[in-house]
């Protein structure tokens, strides 16, 4: 099956609020993208961006030490629309 996953929504989003890190939140099911989400990231941005390796159970399931290390911006992505 192949997911929108509106990347270029998340790239004109980083660009206009000037966000320099970025943690990107996947299911297991779409864990095999996040090399290429990252890198198509930091190729089109400035931002640096982190892959949350931890668990995604749905949007409440979110991580919450990221501010320590200051993660602007959380992307979560999942199988069904929201």
């Amino acid at each position: 099956m192949e997911y929108d996953l509106e990347i270029e929504k998340v790239i004109k989003k980083i660009k206009s609020e000037k966000i320099n890190k970025v943690c990107i939140q996947l299911p297991d099911g779409l864990k095999t993208r996040a090399k290429e989400i990252k890198e198509k990231i930091e190729k089109e941005t400035e931002a640096k961006t982190f892959i949350w390796l931890g668990t995604c159970f749905g949007a409440c399931d979110m991580p919450e030490q990221l501010n320590k290390i200051g993660i602007e911006l959380l992307i979560q992505w999942g199988h069904s629309e929201f």
